[in-house]
């Protein structure tokens, strides 16, 4: 990855999940990025896997590499949503996580942002998009939470 490349994806990163991000995601190791034919960056993948798309609405959509990194970086709790056994197995097949599942969320979720999902023991399960706020995926009893994009499981196939 290019430098130019490195500090225009950390700002986005940081500016999407908080100060620390960007470089939680791309400060390990030497990341490849694929471009668009106009030159932009597309797919950014470390050694791990799929750390993130950079999408065309100029946000980044989660890997299950950048997942676990922003996991282990974030260790507030910020942008994570917990489920428990119940759920688990599901969610780890790439499943959709539902709101009567969810035991914890970060309250400053928004519908729409990047999560990671993970277990109650801490082990990383999928990463999606939002559907509910934090506050509203331990609220509801029923609806979907997150609408999972990649899993684990899916991953090691």
């Amino acid at each position: 990855m290019d430098e130019r490349d490195r500090a225009m994806l950390t700002r986005v990163a940081d500016y999407q999940w908080g100060a620390g991000a960007g470089e939680a995601l791309f400060a390990h190791g030497d990341p490849e990025v694929t471009h668009t034919s106009s030159g932009r960056p597309r797919q950014v993948i470390g050694d791990d896997g799929r750390l993130v798309t950079y999408a065309t609405d100029g946000r980044f959509t989660l890997g299950v590499a950048g997942g676990r990194r922003l996991d282990d970086a974030l260790t507030d709790g910020s942008y994570r949503v917990v489920v428990g056994d119940e759920s688990e197995p599901f969610v780890r097949e790439g499943r959709n996580a539902f709101a009567k599942f969810v035991s914890a969320a970060d309250p400053a979720i928004r519908p729409g942002d990047e999560v990671v999902l993970t277990h109650e023991r801490g082990e990383v399960l999928a990463v999606g998009r939002a559907e509910l706020s934090g506050r509203g995926m331990l609220d509801f009893e029923t609806g979907v939470a997150v609408f999972v994009r990649d899993s684990a499981e899916k991953e090691e196939t």
